[in-house]
């Protein structure tokens, strides 16, 4: 992983994990329902930021490898897979819709 990147995802993941513990403590002293859900929300596009980190690191290292080593479609293969469970990059799909239901 480029160091950029991996001190990117870190340190958003950290802050996830700050504001899970927020949230949290929201749900245990039974706070009004919308200031929970308005952060669950930030929560999850902190998350997707995160995945749009690891995207890119992907692409600039793993994909760019595979396609110099002539897996081009393999790589092709494992990053449309890989997508498929990113609704923040490719938009919600009945795949993730049933995960979530």
């Amino acid at each position: 992983m480029k160091l950029e990147h991996h001190r990117s995802a870190i340190n958003r993941l950290k802050t996830v994990r700050g504001h899970l513990d927020a949230v949290i403590g929201m749900v245990e002293d039974q706070r009004y329902c919308p200031e929970i859900m308005k952060q669950v929300s930030a929560l999850q596009g902190s998350l997707e930021k995160v995945n749009r980190v690891l995207l890119q690191n992907h692409v600039e290292t793993c994909v760019v490898r595979a396609v110099d080593e002539g897996r081009s479609a393999e790589i092709v293969d494992e990053l449309l897979e890989t997508l498929r469970y990113t609704p923040g990059v490719t938009g919600p799909t009945t795949a993730h819709m049933e995960a979530t239901s």
